[in-house]
């Protein structure tokens, strides 16, 4: 009968960790003249395409109406790259300033959030651009 168990699996996500007991509504006003309001969900580790990291989960919305999830993935071989390239460590506050920085850079270029493309990839050069931007 195990083999049933397996057939319906979903798939199941770690649960959220980090956030905060009461969550903050915080605003951006983008480049592209809308205004985000976001909560931070937490981030929870994750392995895709091979790489392991963390995933941070964002609640948004841009007509006060309807929310949606944006989720930014920061892989641990990204950050190991610009370590190396460096010579320092980022700590995990650094790291999730870079992720809150991508979160900004997505809102300043893009004007809509539909479909399924809310998972985004922290990449290098992404890490590269924010940290001189948070003078890393």
């Amino acid at each position: 009968m195990s083999w049933l168990g397996r057939l319906f699996k979903k798939d199941i996500k770690a649960p959220l960790r980090g956030a905060r007991p009461v969550r903050r509504e915080k605003t951006y006003s983008a480049d592209t003249g809308y205004v985000y309001q976001y909560f931070y969900e937490g981030y929870r580790e994750l392995t895709q395409a091979g790489e392991s990291g963390f995933e941070h989960v964002f609640s948004v919305t841009s007509d006060r109406i309807s929310r949606f999830p944006i989720n930014i993935f920061l892989s641990h071989q990204v950050i190991e790259a610009w370590q190396a390239g460096n010579d320092r460590e980022l700590s995990a506050t650094e790291q999730y300033a870079i992720v809150k920085m991508t979160l900004f850079a997505l809102f300043d270029d893009r004007t809509d959030f539909d479909g399924s493309e809310r998972n985004f990839d922290v990449s290098l050069e992404n890490v590269e651009e924010h940290a001189e931007t948070l003078d890393l």
